[in-house]
This record gives structure tokens, C-alpha cells and sequence, in this order.
């Protein structure tokens, strides 16, 4: 027996010492001082920690300690059986680890004691090396058992957070974010951050750049004021079937509820972004995490990290990094944070994209006290990846929206243009029309009707008479029908003035074109060195101007080109350039193009430059076409200066 036990020894790898974690026992519950107390002293000569009882209920009260981690448990107690009291063991601490010992050797009594959840069984007498060797056999398997459920919590937690950020990026790439599905998604990265299965930090903080990125402001928080606290929202995920997200916007209320004590700290953490030695600035701006712990009476030393950390030494703040600090490198903590925080230890982690910075989460363990480890940093920094995504995500819907918007606008104006444009042509071919036609129908038409006249006095007989009387009545009914049509054309020469923008309105009327440049491939570039200058002019007819100036550009470049307009103010003109590089026009059309109906295109009235010719006239201004000696046209406008607003 003695050469088995020995033999199996050997196979026991794990030391003595290392088998009960600190302020673990080993308790002895036996009546019988004289097995009881030698062996203790065995025992504890092996490294182990020993308790020694000599009745039932004496090891029950001593149970309530929660120190035990074995029990040598006598059957035969005075006071209560060890098997009727072994059931009760294993029900109220399932981690104890339980030895039977006997005076009788009983396989039955053996098995049932196994069977109700003893880890062995041994008879009296036994030698104490025996002892030893189930005790130690026992201590470790109760501490694989115990390295195994915490490993699958670990897995479990790990689980959590993948499951976490999995959510959230579903959130993010199945919807684009409102501003409030992004609080949603804040409060979840917030959620996710405090969670018992996730980073457990006892209180997180989101502090945001304002829109003006002159101040760093609390945006929302969550944490508990206790550990019970703590405790109540994660024991309600565990307890219902809620996805996370559920879980998030079932507490939504609780976490906006501006009288809890973490939403009254968020909204006090106000800081000026000139305050550049300001760790929450100094993070945001630089895009580095940065741990802050106190540390009394310890020098200062280089830790391989991959971030900074700020250690107080005493109430003076300094830096740990890679490499030795200098005092002018060393980033302050302001008192403020501090007291406002209520804590020595915390950690700020950026919330960046690669174009701009959004602020930071401040993460801490209030309630607890843990300290916070790399491990933990890690973690919440991706977390705060995912939270900075979200924030990116959100802003980009938000300039789409606005994009959306100003298209929807531009469309709408370039319908309303477009109908205007078709309108004014019609009316201006119309106008045209009837000035040709008052002034080629007229001069006939007077000399019928005043050859008319003549002719009834000289006439002979009262039937010519009738004849020529008809005729002149009529040429005078055209002669009416001739003043209409002329006081029809005097009225596209009325204009109404108001005060434009010059620049804003040119900008404005190669909107209307971008789609037809687009499609052409054609850029364009607009060259107005004075933005604020304004001229008193009817704003209708300059847009269509220029709009057609625009176009006949577009349609001279079929296959790409640029087109160029430039604003230059002189002595006594402001001067306004149309330039294309299309295949231009031959110098005879040159000298007609302004004539009426005239027009090289297939399609056309051959109206529209007469239109800007009278537009540009009504004004007080000039009108001109030329070639360009690098090809393409060149179209000036030039407005008198007197048309200026507020100048000299």
C-alpha cells in the first residue's frame, strides 16, 4: 500500500503551496484530537493551511468565513452524522471540496458518499502520506474545476463584447443614423463599456466637441451611484430574453434622467480647447489614450506602453512614457477633474475619425476601486473605435441630408428657371416678331390708307366712294392692330432693379448647368475676386442672360472642355467674361450672331443673343464676341460701374 501511494505521489505535479489561493484552509472536522491534531500538524508541515473542529456544528459557524477550500469530514460526529451533514456541504458551497473519512471500511457506505458529492473516501486507520496525496488530488481537481468556469466566463464575456460590437455595426451599416439613433448608438457604446459582461468600469463619460470645436462639453453618461446599483441593470439583461439593444433603449430613460449624479458630472465638464495642456484636450488633439493614477512617494520611471500615463506623486501630476519625461513635456491634471471626478484613477480615450476630432470617453471604477489594467484599456479602446464610427456615420447622413436638400433646392430653382428661360424666349421671339412687324407692315399700310382717303375726294361716284371708304376703314383697324402689337414690344424694355450679389448670382446660374457639364464632362471655374460686390439690376433678365451665355458655352463643347467666367471691375465697366474652349464661330457670324433669328444651330430661334443684346442695353452696357487665340469663344458683358451698390 505504502509503494502505490508513493507511486502515485510522483504523478501530483502542482506544489503544496500553490494548491489554495491566499487565506484558503484546509479544515479538519474530526472528535478525535489524537487523528485530529497530529494530523494538522502534517499538514501545515506540507505547506497547507489548517482549522481543526471537533464537532458539526462548530465547522457550520465556520463555514460562514467562506475560507474553506477542503474538508477531512468524519462520518461518525457526535453531534451530527458526517453523511447527513455532507448533502448540506455540497448545497451551500458546491466549490468545497470534501473528504470522507471512517473507522469502517464499507464499500457501500463508500459509494454513497461519492454519490452525494464527497471527492473521496477513506477508512481509518490511514497513514498520513495517504492523506496527503488525496488531499492534494482533490485541491487539484477543485482548482481545475474553478480554472475552468472561469475560463468559460472569461469566453462568456468575450462573447459579449464581440456580440457587442457586432450589434453595433449591424445598427451602423443596416440604417443610416439620425441624431437620435446616434444617442442610441452612444448610450450602447456607454452600455457596453459598464456592462458586467462587458469592460465593467463602474461610470463612463462621453465628452463631445461642440459644433463651433471651441469647447469640449459632457454629452451623456451612465453609472451607478453604488454597487447594488451597478448590479441591477445587468441581473434584469440576464433575467429577461432582450437583445442588447433592447436592453439599451429599455434603460434609455434612466441613462437621459439629468438628475442622476454622472449626467450632473457630464454636464459640468466644460473645457476651452486654448487650454492645450488640458489632458482631455491634449488627448482629443492628439489622438492618444492617457491613463491618470495616483502614485505617493514613487519616483517616476519608463513603462513599455504603448500610451502615456500620468502618475500623481502626492498632488503633483507627472508623466510616464516610453522613454524619460521633461518637465515641460509633463501634462497637467487640474484639480478640478479631479474633485469633479471624485476619483484618483481613471482613463481618457480619443473618439477621432481620419478627418476630424470628436472628443473622449473617461472611463473610471468609482464604486470598486479596480485598477485598471492595459487589458481593460485595450478593450475600451476598441470600443471606442466603434463609438467614433458611429459618430463619423452620423455626420456623414447629416451632410448628405444637407447636400439632399440643397440639390432638391437647386432642382426645383433650375425647373422654375427653366420654365422662366422657355417663357422669356417665347415672349422675346414674340417681341421681336411684332417689332419687325409694326416696322415692315406699317409704311404699306399708312400709304394704302392715305392713298384711300385721296381717292374718295377725287372719286366720281358714290359706289367708288363706298369701295375706298372700306379700304381706308380697314388699313385704319390695321393700323391699330399695328400700335397694340408696338405697345406689346415697348414692354419687355421696362426692367425691375434690386440689389444682387454679383458673384453669388454668377455661382448661382452655373448650378443650374452642373448637371449638363457634368454629363459633358466639362469643369468650370468661377473667378470673382470681389464677393461682396452688389449692383442694382433686374435680376430676372440678368440670370437669363448669363444662363444662356452659360449654355451656348455647354453646347459648343460636346466633348469635354472648361468653362471659364471671370468678373474684373474697371475705371468705368464691370466686365464679365464668358470663356469656352469649344470649336468657336466664324468670324462673318461674328458681326450677325446679335441679328434677329439669326442662328448656326439647327434647332433655334436665333433670338437669344438679341435677348442678352437687349438685356445688356437696358442695362446701360455693352456686348461683345470674339475668338480666343487658344480656340473657343470669348462672350464680354460690361455693366456700367454706376451700377454699383455702396461703392465709389
Amino acid at each position: 500500500m505504502v509503494e502505490t501511494v508513493s507511486g502515485l505521489r510522483q504523478q501530483v505535479a502542482i506544489p503544496t503551496d500553490k494548491l489554495l489561493q491566499p487565506g484558503e484552509k484546509v479544515y479538519i472536522v474530526d472528535d478525535d484530537p489524537a487523528i485530529r491534531e497530529p494530523l494538522g500538524l502534517f499538514l501545515e508541515d506540507q505547506g497547507l493551511a489548517v482549522a481543526e473542529v471537533g464537532k458539526a456544528e462548530e465547522f457550520l459557524q465556520e463555514l460562514q468565513k467562506d475560507d474553506a477550500a477542503l474538508v477531512l469530514l468524519d462520518i461518525g460526529l457526535p453531534d451530527i452524522d458526517g453523511r447527513t451533514l455532507l448533502p448540506q456541504i455540497v448545497k451551500s458551497h458546491p466549490d468545497l471540496a470534501v473528504v470522507m473519512l471512517t473507522g469502517v471500511a464499507d464499500l457501500k457506505v463508500a459509494m454513497e458518499c461519492i454519490r452525494d458529492g464527497a471527492d473521496d473516501y477513506l477508512p481509518k486507520p490511514v497513514q498520513f502520506d495517504e492523506i496527503l496525496f488525496v488531499v492534494k488530488r482533490a485541491l487539484e481537481k477543485r482548482r481545475l474545476i474553478l480554472e475552468n468556469r472561469q475560463y468559460h466566463e472569461e469566453l462568456e464575456k468575450a462573447n459579449f463584447r464581440i456580440n457587442v460590437l457586432h450589434q453595433l455595426a449591424v445598427k451602423m451599416n443596416t440604417a443610416y443614423l439620425t441624431a437620435v439613433e446616434l444617442d442610441d448608438i452612444l448610450q450602447a457604446i456607454l452600455v457596453g463599456i459598464t456592462a458586467n459582461e462587458g469592460l465593467k468600469f463602474n461610470r463612463a463619460f462621453l465628452v463631445m466637441f461642440e459644433e463651433d470645436q471651441q469647447f469640449l462639453r459632457g454629452r451623456m453618461a451612465i453609472g451607478p451611484g453604488s454597487q447594488e446599483e451597478a448590479g441591477q441593470i445587468w441581473s434584469e439583461m440576464q433575467g429577461r430574453s432582450m437583445s442588447f439593444m433592447d436592453i439599451v433603449r429599455d434603460i434609455r430613460e434612466t441613462l437621459n434622467n439629468e438628475d442622476n449624479e454622472v449626467n450632473r458630472i457630464a454636464r459640468s465638464l466644460v473645457v476651452s480647447i486654448d487650454d492645450r495642456r488640458h489632458i482631455l484636450i491634449k488627448s482629443a488633439r492628439e489622438r492618444r489614450s492617457i491613463k491618470v493614477f495616483r502614485e505617493n512617494g514613487c519616483v517616476p520611471v519608463a513603462l513599455e506602453r504603448r500610451m502615456p500615463i500620468i502618475k500623481e506623486k502626492d498632488s503633483r501630476p507627472e508623466v510616464v512614457e516610453r522613454r524619460e519625461v521633461d518637465d515641460d513635456e509633463q501634462l497637467s491634471v487640474p484639480t478640478g477633474l479631479i474633485e469633479t471626478l471624485r476619483v484618483d484613477e481613471f482613463v481618457v480615450v480619443p473618439l477621432f475619425s481620419p478627418g476630424r476630432s470628436f472628443g473622449v470617453i473617461i472611463a473610471d471604477n468609482f464604486v470598486t476601486g479596480r485598477p485598471i489594467s492595459d487589458d481593460h484599456i485595450n478593450s475600451l479602446e476598441l470600443f471606442a473605435s466603434q463609438a467614433s464610427l458611429a459618430i463619423e456615420h452620423s455626420h456623414l447622413y447629416r451632410d448628405q441630408e444637407k447636400k439632399i436638400d440643397e440639390l432638391e433646392a437647386l432642382t426645383e430653382e433650375l425647373e422654375n428657371s427653366k420654365n422662366l428661360l422657355v417663357e422669356a424666349e417665347r415672349f422675346s421671339t414674340l417681341g421681336q416678331m411684332s417689332a419687325q412687324l409694326v416696322h415692315s407692315i406699317r409704311n404699306p399700310i399708312t400709304s394704302i390708307g392715305g392713298m384711300a382717303r385721296i381717292l374718295i375726294r377725287k372719286s366720281a361716284t358714290d359706289e367708288q366712294k363706298r369701295f375706298l371708304e372700306v379700304i381706308s376703314k380697314e388699313t385704319a383697324r390695321l393700323d391699330k392692330i399695328l400700335d397694340d402689337l408696338n405697345s406689346f414690344t415697348d414692354q419687355f424694355k421696362e426692367i425691375e432693379r434690386q440689389p444682387i450679389p454679383l458673384c453669388d448670382m454668377l455661382r448661382k446660374t452655373l448650378f443650374l448647368v452642373q448637371p449638363e457639364m457634368a454629363r459633358q464632362n466639362i469643369e468650370y471655374q468661377l473667378d470673382c475676386p470681389d464677393e461682396e460686390m452688389e449692383i442694382n439690376a433686374d435680376l430676372k433678365n440678368l440670370r437669363q442672360m448669363f444662363l444662356h451665355l452659360f449654355r451656348n458655352g455647354i453646347e459648343a463643347m460636346p466633348n469635354g472642355g472648361q468653362l471659364e467666367v471671370v468678373v474684373e471691375r474697371g475705371a468705368e465697366m464691370i466686365s464679365i467674361a464668358t470663356r469656352d474652349t469649344g470649336e468657336g464661330m466664324p468670324e462673318d457670324f461674328l458681326e450677325k450672331a446679335k441679328d434677329p433669328f439669326f442662328t448656326t444651330k439647327t434647332y433655334g430661334t436665333g433670338m437669344g443673343l438679341t435677348m442678352v443684346d437687349n438685356v445688356v442695353k437696358t442695362h446701360g452696357g455693352t456686348f461683345e464676341m470674339m475668338k480666343r487665340d487658344t480656340g473657343g469663344l470669348q462672350v464680354l458683358v460690361h455693366l456700367p460701374v454706376s451700377l454699383l451698390i455702396g461703392k465709389d
